[in-house]
């Protein structure tokens, strides 16, 4: 038996394996906090997958400005215990992280009510930077009667395990970055981690019989500001687990702004990048420890439990993408829809005031509204196309117990897929094609790859319902000069079709745009990308963007925004910026990157003919991305009865 899969018991609660849903971040909470009907699906989801320990991230236990649970009044116990009652019909355990902001967040609410908006937002700007600093230690006492009292909701509802989060005020305060303190809580580590301990005490007192968990938030010399030193956090463990603690969970430190900190995207930092400190803790204390951070598959995990640097293994992102990880690691780990860390659904959502919802995973975030759920009598369906949009549409419809053939003029499935997993640090998109592929192969779908679908030929095969995937093509602008020798396509350059050298000039700053002038970078290209509006790399993911913009920089990439292409000549792009003056760059060769149009698919005889045509993904008027393409191609599917 994996030793991922064996139970662990802590101050007599048993988790039935080593799986942990770590503190996210979900926007799916009513406006005053409670736990809402979308909350209850998610989290019951994970349970029902086998995850044993939940944590709800950031409850609060004031009221505040933060899409975040709260639980400051017990008038919103009973969304809690709702919650934890669900979880447990799953043999499920579940924790709240009780976290206070750097903020006084009673008196900005206070502000707020009196409609003082402009105070609001000054002392807001003010405090994010200051309040540690400034809070008076009788505040602090204040504070931890607040989330003692939060605790104590907590049992009242059923909750199993109180996490103390160590970041955000906690988390500034212990560290050095931001604490500038010369009183009791400034300066010797002891000091700094005075607040921490006190609010430890304070809840092992006020919850005696309940779990303690505490988020150790260490800071990296490369990342976060609001925990200790990796150093310091072997000792400071030990004074946690003297002070009453019964679990760690051990992880990077943020109050950066940058959320690229704790969520790391794509090849932005290693696998199980906190694995070895995680480990350091681990020898330091006698109580478990949990880690987190891009551990991707079973194997990895099985390995870090191995190697003795953890107990527990904290899979956030990875779970989004697919509830039933835990399940199918114990019975097949290859049906495993592996996270692509991303971070547009989930980490981006979050940042744009939206609720959580993977993309790779069209029910994320839709739990009571999306299940695919057997047809009430078998079909043929047909799907013209092999991107993502056709492999989504083709897997849930052969899951209802379809009769599904998917057609594909390439030899190849994934369509946009190949290109877009080329570009610096995107090769992780790969695992979304080869599992994609897997899936439809293992559920039975006839694949017909190197054949293109007319209708005439479908009208001969008689399905009851065609979905067409045939999805977008590179758009070429009428740009006077387009037929050139040096022009190239972006779609072609990443697929190794095309080549370039020398000087290139990228002709659009968007997502295609920016990431082929990094690829044409960092193989030795003078890259400058010109784009029309007034930003580059727009549609970029957050915490995706400072990376790109640092490589731009090592690499010399030349930025044109509010840059109008006029023309392409031999050795020079000429255009007009946002002065309407003229122009002139410096180019061996001009690759177009300026979006995309829809690939038309006649379908009148078919229509015609009674059969039912839906199309799907970026074929459905507006070319879009790998969200809508799933997401249309699962809803298309699972609409066929």
């Amino acid at each position: 038996m994996m030793k991922l899969l064996e139970p662990l018991t802590i101050k007599g609660i048993s988790f039935h394996n080593r799986v942990m849903f770590p503190p996210l971040t979900t926007g799916y909470e009513g406006r005053d906090g409670s736990i809402s009907k979308q909350d209850a699906a998610f989290y019951t989801r994970l349970a029902k997958g086998g995850v044993s320990y939940i944590v709800l991230g950031d409850v609060a236990p004031v009221r505040g400005f933060t899409p975040t649970p709260k639980l400051y009044d017990d008038s919103q116990i009973e969304s809690f215990k709702v919650l934890a009652d669900s979880v447990h019909e799953y043999d499920a355990k579940i924790g709240v992280q009780i976290f206070h902001p750097e903020y006084d967040s009673e008196m900005l609410m206070k502000l707020f009510a009196e409609g003082r908006m402009d105070e609001v937002r000054i002392r807001m700007r003010h405090e994010m930077e200051h309040f540690a600093d400034e809070v008076t230690g009788e505040e602090l006492a204040g504070i931890i009667e607040k989330m003692c009292a939060c605790a104590v909701r907590a049992q009242k509802a059923g909750i199993d395990v109180i996490q103390i989060h160590g970041d955000r005020l906690v988390g500034v305060l212990c560290g050095t970055r931001m604490n500038h303190r010369t009183d009791d809580f400034g300066g010797s580590l002891e000091n700094r981690t005075r607040f921490a301990l006190m609010a430890v005490r304070a809840l092992r007192e006020a919850v005696p019989d309940m779990v303690l968990d505490y988020k150790l938030s260490v800071v990296t010399p490369e990342h976060g500001k609001g925990g200790v030193e990796a150093d310091e956090a072997p000792v400071f463990a030990k004074w946690l687990e003297e002070a009453g603690v019964d679990m760690l969970h051990v992880a990077q430190a943020n109050h950066t702004g940058n959320m690229a900190d704790t969520i790391p995207p794509m090849g932005v930092q290693p696998y199980g990048f906190f694995v070895d400190i995680a480990g350091k803790v681990k020898e330091a204390v006698t109580i478990p420890v949990s880690t987190v951070g891009r551990i991707v598959d079973p194997a990895m995990a099985e390995a870090v439990l191995e190697s003795g640097k953890a107990d527990m293994i904290g899979l956030g992102r990875p779970l989004l993408a697919d509830p039933d990880w835990v399940k199918k690691a114990e019975n097949c780990p290859e049906d495993i829809r592996r996270c692509i860390y991303c971070n547009k659904g989930c980490t981006d959502n979050i940042q744009n005031r939206r609720f959580l919802a993977c993309v790779l995973n069209a029910e994320n975030g839709y739990e009571a509204q999306r299940s695919i759920t057997p047809a009430a009598k078998s079909r043929r369906i047909a799907v013209i196309g092999g991107g993502p949009a056709g492999l989504e549409a083709a897997r849930v419809a052969a899951l209802k117990g379809h009769q599904v053939t998917l057609y594909e003029k390439e030899y190849r499935l994934g369509g946009q897929l190949n290109l877009a997993c080329v570009p610096p640090r995107k090769e992780e998109l790969r695992r979304a094609l080869l599992d994609l592929e897997h899936t439809v192969r293992k559920a039975g779908v006839t694949l017909r790859l190197g054949e293109e679908a007319f209708q005439e030929q479908l009208l001969e095969e008689h399905p009851d319902t065609v979905i067409v995937a045939v999805g977008a093509r590179s758009a070429v602008p009428p740009i006077p000069g387009r037929e050139l020798p040096h022009v190239r396509d972006a779609w072609k350059v990443l697929d190794g079709k095309e080549q370039v050298y020398g000087r290139v000039a990228v002709i659009g700053g968007g997502m295609v745009g920016c990431e082929t002038a990094e690829y044409l970078a960092e193989k030795g290209c003078k890259v400058s990308v010109v784009e029309m509006m007034d930003k580059i790399a727009a549609g970029e993911s957050v915490t995706v963007l400072p990376t790109l913009m640092a490589n731009y920089e090592k690499y010399g990439v030349e930025q044109y925004p509010s840059h109008k292409v006029e023309r392409i000549e031999t050795g020079k792009l000429v255009c007009k910026n946002g002065n309407d003056e003229s122009v002139e760059i410096p180019c061996d060769y001009v690759v177009m990157a300026v979006g995309a149009s829809s690939v038309a698919f006649p379908a009148e005889l078919l229509e015609q003919a009674g059969i039912r045509v839906v199309r799907v993904g970026d074929c459905a008027g507006k070319a879009a991305d790998i969200d809508n393409a799933v997401k249309t191609g699962y809803d298309a599917a699972n609409a066929i009865e």
